[in-house]
C-alpha cells in the first residue's frame, strides 16, 4: 500500500515505515503529524485518485527531527567584465516517518 501526498508544494509517494524528508514544518520533534492532502492512495488493485483529494484519507508521520540540506552554490560570471557573484543556499527540512495510510 502507498498514497502519494502533498506538502510544501511538493508531491511524495510514501509507503508504511518509510522515511523521508519533506520542507521544514512546525511541528515539535516526537509530535504526530496528520496530513490530509492526500493525492492518491493504492491498495494491490484497489485504486483511489482525488479531485483534488481523496476524500476521508490522510497519512499519519512521526516527526524524527529538523535539519539542514546540503550546500548548494550558485555562481554567476559576466565574461571579461571582472564580474563574478557566488550564492550559497542550505534549505531546511523536517524528517517524517511515515506511521500509518489511512483511505
Amino acid at each position: 500500500m502507498y498514497a502519494v501526498i502533498k506538502t510544501g508544494g511538493k508531491q511524495y509517494k510514501v509507503s508504511q515505515g518509510e522515511v523521508l524528508r519533506v520542507e521544514r514544518l512546525p511541528y515539535e520533534v516526537g509530535a504526530t503529524v496528520e496530513i490530509k492532502d492526500v493525492l492518491m492512495v493504492v491498495n494491490d488493485s484497489d485504486v483511489k485518485i482525488g479531485k483534488p483529494v481523496v476524500a476521508d484519507a490522510s497519512v499519519t508521520a512521526e516527526v524524527l527531527g529538523h535539519g539542514l540540506g546540503d550546500k548548494l552554490v550558485m555562481m554567476k560570471k559576466r565574461r571579461r567584465k571582472g564580474s563574478k557573484v557566488k550564492h550559497g543556499h542550505r534549505q531546511t527540512y523536517t524528517a517524517l516517518e511515515v506511521k500509518a495510510i489511512s483511505a
